[in-house]
């Protein structure tokens, strides 16, 4: 008996829909909540592309592109390797000339260490 009472109605009704309202209000919430979020990932993506796009001209404008710094690195190498074999070539004969006289020109002389045994 006591819900049929017009008050207990009236509560119960604006009870339901406070609770619909807060829903809705919370419903509200969570998608504004979502484009936010979607919206900083977004400026965030955009800053990012910024800063990256701004970066690799500094880094073409101090290093130069990498292949040209491949390139360079390549030629240095060659210059080195031509320059080492120009000096072989050049200290070649005088190596060789030097290692047949110490192997060829053999002195026979004793060991320091050896003693000849006394009396025999």
């Amino acid at each position: 008996m006591a819900s049929q009472t017009p008050g207990i109605q009236q509560l119960l009704l604006a009870e339901k829909k406070a609770s619909e309202k807060v829903a809705e209000a919370r419903k509200l919430k969570s998608k504004r909540i979502k484009a936010a979020k979607e919206e900083a990932k977004a400026e965030i993506e955009l800053f990012k592309q910024q800063y990256e796009s701004s970066f690799k001209e500094k880094e073409a404008v101090m290093f130069g592109s990498r292949d040209e710094v491949i390139a360079q690195m390549e030629r240095h190498q060659q210059e080195q390797h031509v320059k080492v074999e120009q000096q072989t070539a050049q200290s070649k004969d005088v190596v060789i000339q030097r290692l047949l006289q110490l192997v060829c020109d053999v002195k026979p002389e004793l060991h320091v260490n050896y003693q000849a045994e006394l009396g025999a």
